[in-house]
């Protein structure tokens, strides 16, 4: 049993979540708390296994209280807010929060296949534990400086702080444009490209209309909304989600690899899933350089362990080293 603590102020939104918890065998809530101190004090002694943290409440707001409770404990903290606060709640990973959702989400309107997939991220979040052992990892390959035109990334669970610390490691001059699949909740998209954006040098943008992509900036997806790539530059898709997704890395990575050719470069970084397995496939097979986040880096290894899986994988890399690596194959541009 997955032991549940729930922090929030409204009684209305933790008798919601509640019902919505115990509405899964695997989960029982333990304890409720109804404002970020109250949750301090009830994480320590109760020592929940999860812990879902509201954002804005009285005496201590959310942010502080993650803060506080991961000075003490490793527990996996997912943070449920509206989207008004929406660029908070990605301050709250770089405090230590593993995911977020909408409260909005959680209503009698949600599709079981939503509830499946936040049932599916919550234990694999609760269950979440790195192994200190040696781990099997592809045989690197030394890929020389080549004429890359773009770059493409696909992330989800974890991509926030994964991308934060990826692309604070490069500058406005970096040569190439980078565009970006990131698994967001709908509405949070502004949110993440703001608090992104306040992270990076390179400039971050939410793509709005059709572009054309250019160097030294991050295209982002929106939310509910394939992003594809073509001779017009990037531009929108409405068509039905793929594995589930939408945007889909998968479409992005198939249509980037046949235009780009073997001037793309591919990242996928930590996430639930397998987006970005078959886009990965496109890419090796257009000549194209494929790169993976390693095991022991990734928060959830789902979408990279599926990519190298296709064994289409040309690096694997912790992901400390893997804008080291752009930056050697793009130096030459």
């Amino acid at each position: 049993m997955i032991k549940t603590l729930i922090v929030d102020d409204s009684p209305l939104v933790r008798a919601i979540l509640k019902d919505f918890f115990e509405s899964d065998s695997s989960f029982t809530v333990i304890g409720e708390a109804e404002n970020g101190q109250d949750g301090v004090e009830k994480a320590q002694q109760l020592k929940p296994d999860l812990i879902t943290m509201d954002i804005e409440m009285p005496v201590m707001n959310g942010l502080d209280a993650i803060g506080e409770i991961m000075k003490v404990m490793s527990t996996a903290i997912v943070v449920i807010t509206t989207l008004d606060t929406a660029k908070m709640a990605y301050d709250a990973t770089v405090k230590g929060a593993m995911e977020f959702f909408a409260k909005d989400q959680f209503t009698s309107q949600m599709t079981e296949q939503k509830r499946e997939e936040i049932f599916n991220t919550l234990k694999h979040l609760a269950g979440n534990k790195k192994s200190s052992g040696l781990q099997k990892t592809l045989e690197q390959m030394v890929v020389g400086q080549r004429d890359v035109k773009a770059v493409v990334i696909a992330s989800s669970t974890g991509g926030p702080m994964a991308l934060c610390q990826l692309l604070s490691s490069l500058d406005e001059n970096f040569p190439v444009p980078i565009i970006l699949v990131q698994h967001n909740t709908s509405g949070f998209d502004k949110g993440f490209v703001q608090w992104l954006d306040g992270y990076t040098k390179i400039n971050v943008k939410l793509v709005e209309a059709q572009t054309i992509p250019v160097k030294g900036n991050v295209y982002v997806a929106p939310t509910d909304k394939h992003l594809l790539a073509g001779d017009s530059g990037i531009f929108f898709d409405d068509s039905e989600p793929v594995h589930n997704q939408k945007p889909a890395a998968d479409l992005l990575f198939k249509t980037a690899a046949e235009y780009y050719k073997d001037s793309l470069v591919s990242v996928v970084l930590t996430g639930m899933g397998n987006d970005g397995a078959e886009g990965t496939r496109y890419v090796k097979q257009a000549g194209g350089v494929t790169i993976a986040q390693d095991e022991a880096t990734s928060m959830i290894y789902g979408m990279p362990k599926a990519a190298a899986d296709t064994g289409c994988v040309d690096i694997v890399l912790p992901l400390e080293a893997i804008a080291g690596h752009l930056l050697l194959l793009t130096k030459g541009n």
